[in-house]
């Protein structure tokens, strides 16, 4: 198995099984990963690294960012609060988006304007041409990961519920935060891969276990679990109640929105 990028032509390492096609350059992806839990971690093969630095390279030229005389603090004055990313991870099924859509109610209750950035939503309109390779995932965050930027600017309280199954990718959007001086929670939605297939609400699940699926996270790929998540939450024995307190608890000790 090869790929190949201009001229260049490299040989692919034996573990990895079949190419996918990215824009106008092959990588090779894994063809086989395994179900990570606490104890045994899967590898990845590290040429989805190399498609991720791809798809984060500057393409537009000639380009220069215009600064308006309204900045983000001004905006947060206007409307009372400031912006903060809350990042949802975990299987699907775990509940994410479950919690997301509750604690969106509950901080509206407190006045707090907020937006819900939903995985299957995203993928319905902007993100609607990428798939579920690894690069694709990869770019997927990415691209959510500048929206969310978007919506802090504007002193929006942004929740999105994501697989978002590699370490990598987290930490690069945790990165694009960072480096802008935002504010990024991630919120670990913990839930038992055998507990997330008995709920499994889109049967999903069961059609990747007859094959009928494939790249599904927790299935045939990976999910990479979080070493040190900022909220930790056991979906599979908390309460929807305990889980939103639990989040508005943390906004509230580390200043993100008044107690």
């Amino acid at each position: 198995m090869q790929w190949q990028y201009s001229r260049l032509l490299v040989t692919a390492p034996r573990e990895v099984g079949f190419a996918i096609r990215v824009s106008s350059v092959y990588y090779c992806s894994m063809q086989e990963a395994r179900f990570t839990n606490s104890t045994k971690r899967s590898t990845i093969s590290p040429l989805r690294n190399l498609t991720a630095g791809i798809m984060d390279e500057q393409g537009s030229t000639n380009v220069f960012w215009h600064a308006g005389d309204v900045t983000r603090e001004d905006r947060g004055k206007l409307i009372g609060q400031q912006g903060v990313t809350l990042w949802f991870t975990g299987l699907s099924g775990s509940g994410k988006s479950t919690i997301a859509v509750a604690l969106e109610k509950a901080l509206l209750a407190r006045r707090k304007l907020c937006y819900r950035l939903d995985g299957d939503n995203v993928r319905l309109g902007i993100n609607k041409n990428l798939g579920f390779s690894a690069a694709d995932r990869s770019e997927n965050n990415r691209r959510i990961g500048e929206i969310c930027k978007l919506f802090i600017d504007a002193s929006v309280i942004v929740l999105s519920s994501f697989i978002s199954p590699y370490t990598a990718d987290r930490q690069a959007v945790r990165e694009l935060h960072d480096a802008a001086g935002f504010g990024f929670v991630e919120v670990y939605v913990d839930c038992s891969l055998s507990v997330a297939e008995q709920r499994d609400p889109k049967g999903l699940y069961r059609r990747a276990r007859r094959g009928e699926i494939r790249n599904f996270t927790g299935i045939d790929d990976p999910y990479e679990i979080p070493v040190s998540p900022d909220i930790h939450l056991r979906s599979d024995h908390l309460s929807l109640d305990d889980e939103v307190r639990a989040i508005i608890q943390y906004l509230e000790q580390h200043e993100f929105i008044a107690v």
